[in-house]
């Protein structure tokens, strides 16, 4: 006998004929009752598995938009942290005073270091997260994370090993808790980083208001 192809709880056999699987318990080692096969063969049953494969679909469809609402959501923070994250970059941590007010690199205090152009520098949050909190050795980038180098967090290294390296890490006008650092982190990416040079009408946005200082910058 030639071997038999199963399909969708059939057996066809080569050649045209199809019979029930009940009849090809000899080769597959499975035997189907009559009742099993009548539930394959009937159509109203065969419209049930459909109508649930489309309600799982729908179901799927659903949680996938409310995932992605959720993640729209996480992206947009409130512009009560925005306005908590500013207050943090220009007094607590006193970024202005190397960034500028703009973080675009014009210090405001001709004493502190060179700070970087926060408004072309490229960077991720998670990046950006971790200089602030652990600063960047040499450079005159302080750390605002209180326990930064004493215990291997950033970046595996200790104040021993930044001796050794002499490498030099100036105190910070304050540390700052975790959550401020996201609060932080949420001005920056809200109003800085990667916004390109300042112009009048982003001035006035990012004051809530125009003022003297957007007078200075182009149209």
């Amino acid at each position: 006998m030639q071997p038999y192809v199963f399909a969708y709880g059939l057996a066809i056999v080569p050649g045209g004929t199809i019979r029930a699987k009940q009849r090809m318990s000899r080769r597959s080692g499975h035997r189907f009752a009559d009742k099993d096969m009548r539930q394959y063969m009937n159509p109203t049953h065969r419209r049930m598995r459909g109508n649930q494969v489309i309600c799982k679909r729908e179901i799927f469809s659903a949680l996938l938009m409310v995932a992605l609402m959720a993640a729209a959501r996480a992206q947009a923070p409130d512009p009560a942290d925005i306005a908590d994250g500013m207050r943090l970059f220009q007094q607590k941590g006193n970024c202005q005073a190397c960034h500028g007010w703009a973080g675009d690199g014009r210090k405001m205090d001709s004493q502190m270091p060179d700070g970087a152009n926060l408004r072309e520098i490229p960077t991720d949050r998670s990046r950006l997260v971790q200089t602030v909190k652990c600063g960047r050795p040499g450079t005159g980038m302080p750390a605002f994370d209180r326990l930064a180098y004493s215990d291997g967090r950033c970046s595996g290294l200790k104040k021993s090993d930044l001796q050794a390296r002499n490498l030099d890490l100036p105190d910070p006008p304050a540390t700052l808790q975790p959550n401020e650092v996201n609060l932080l982190a949420d001005f920056l990416f809200a109003k800085v980083i990667g916004k390109g040079p300042m112009t009048r009408a982003q001035c006035a946005e990012y004051w809530g208001e125009p003022v003297e200082a957007c007078n200075e910058l182009p149209q």
